[in-house]
Parts: structure tokens; sequence; C-alpha cells
């Protein structure tokens, strides 16, 4: 909020007067129960304005969960094995552990279904004249970074395809408790674009020259992000540097994964009466449930 004053303002005056304010037609919310400590609907103004749009949520996946992972700095959420203890690497300790948070808004561990990604998916196969493009990365907290250089790499070809590495391979190159989504919510975060046609799920970290061929790749991009180097030490773009199909993208937009969580962490003690307040309603809505 300190980044965003205008936030602020807007949580003083009534959701539709917001909507006006910034020349926005309707409301979206998932389809979970939002309602004030006395059971009122949180959007009757916007519903009763004829305004409101309601989506079903990916069961598994919430903003408190996500913020969660931020602050806990542990790698829980992308690796089975839970008796490992944090990893601090340059990361401040600032959550508490799992066992010790809210039943409601601990971390969990989202469980893909092969349903669920089709339903994410585009599923088209490319034409035989397209041309197709290729780009990798971790795609951690899909943010408007991504939208940018994916619309900007679209335009080199046809085809979009992009390879997520695994988490594993992110945090090899990353460190700390990155990536904070593991690698199915990525799969699906990136799915959801409407330039990206397919997605590699788990894409080795070189390019080599039989992807190439076996995915019939005539573009290779990469941002103006730093390359770091394989295992070996090796550049992982360097046979599509050879062969003269590798590009380096600006897509102005210099926001990083690194920066949210960093923002997260500076507004920790705001993320933290929230999650208080929201535990209570949370509860307090589970006990009208049960009376019912």
């Amino acid at each position: 909020f300190g980044e965003y004053p205008q936030a602020v303002a807007c949580l003083a005056q009534p959701l539709w007067l917001t909507l006006d304010t910034y020349n926005c037609d309707f409301c979206v919310h998932g389809d979970d129960i939002t309602t004030t400590s006395d059971g009122t609907d949180t959007y009757h103004l916007v519903k009763a304005a004829e305004r409101y749009k309601e989506c079903k949520r990916t069961v598994g996946i919430s903003t408190t969960d996500l913020v969660g992972r931020m602050l806990l700095v542990t790698k829980s959420h992308h690796e089975r094995d839970e008796t490992k203890g944090p990893n601090k690497n340059d990361l401040k300790e600032v959550g508490l552990s799992q066992d010790g948070r809210s039943p409601y808004t601990g971390t969990k561990q989202f469980v893909p279904t092969t349903k669920r990604i089709a339903q994410f998916s585009e599923g088209h196969e490319p034409k035989p004249n397209d041309k197709i493009v290729y780009v990798a990365g971790a795609f951690d907290l899909f943010h408007v970074g991504h939208l940018d250089f994916l619309e900007k790499a679209s335009q080199y070809g046809d085809y979009l395809i992009v390879g997520i590495h695994s988490d594993p391979v992110v945090n090899r190159y990353k460190g700390s408790n990155y990536p904070i989504m593991n690698l199915h919510e990525r799969v699906l975060s990136v799915l959801t674009n409407k330039y990206v046609s397919e997605v590699i799920i788990g894409a080795p970290y070189t390019v080599t020259m039989q992807m190439i061929n076996d995915f019939k790749i005539d573009a290779v991009c990469h941002g103006m992000t730093p390359i770091l180097p394989d295992v070996d030490g090796s550049d992982p773009y360097e046979i599509p540097k050879e062969i003269g199909i590798f590009h380096r993208i600006d897509s102005s937009n210099d926001l990083t994964s690194d920066m949210i969580v960093q923002r997260i962490i500076r507004n920790n003690f705001l993320f933290e009466e929230r999650n208080k307040k929201k535990e209570a309603k949370e509860v307090y809505i589970e006990n009208m449930i049960r009376k019912q």
C-alpha cells in the first residue's frame, strides 16, 4: 500500500465508485464466500449495480497462500520432503513454520490433474507453414512483465512455445525458496496467456539441436535478464546463437518476481494484520455454516 497510495484512497469509498474512478466496467471475483464479519455480502453494491462478474476459482491456489510462501522462506511448496528446514540464503526469515500457521492460510500443495491442465490449454497444433518461436524460463508469480515479454516474443512468429523449467532447476539458478509457485502452478499461469500456443513442462535448461529439430523451432528468444550458465558452465543458448536463430527481447518492462517478493516482505506487518482478520472471518463463516 505504501507504494500505491491511490489504493488506500479506494478503500474508503464504495466499490462501484472505485470502478468509475478507474473507468472499469465491472468487478470480477472468484466463487468463494466473501462476507464481512456480520455476514454481509462484500460485493452487494456492485451486484446491485449489475457490475459484478464471478468466475470459478482454481482449487488449491490462492494469493494468501502465495504470499505465505514468500514470507516463510521454505521450499515445502515445491519439495515433497518437508523434513528439510528453512533455506535462508539471502532472504530474511520473516514468517512462522507451516505447523504454526492457521489451517486456513498455511501453505498447501497444489495437486495437478490432466483435466485441469486441459482446461487451460489451447490445444491446437502448429500449421505446416507456421514460424515457431521458443522461449524458456521460470515464469514465477506470473506478472505483467511476463505478459509484455510474451507479447513481444509472439511477434517473431506464428506459434509460441514456452518452456517452463522444473522447480530444482529454478532453485539452482535463483536460490532461496524460489520458485514461489511450483511447476504445475506456473504451467497453468502461462497457459492462460493468449499469446502462448504450447507449454513444455519441465523444459531442459539448455536448448539443444535435438530440441530445435523435434519442435521445428525457427526462433529462440530471451529477455534482457542475465543468462546464467548451465551446471557444466556452458551457455544454454549456445546452439541457437551459432545457427543464428537467437534473439534478445526488450519488453520495456523491468518488473521481476524478486521485486514482488521484496515488496511483500517490506509490507509483512500489513500482511500479518490482514491474515488475522481473514482468519477470524473464515472461522466465523465456518461456525455459521456448522450451525446451519
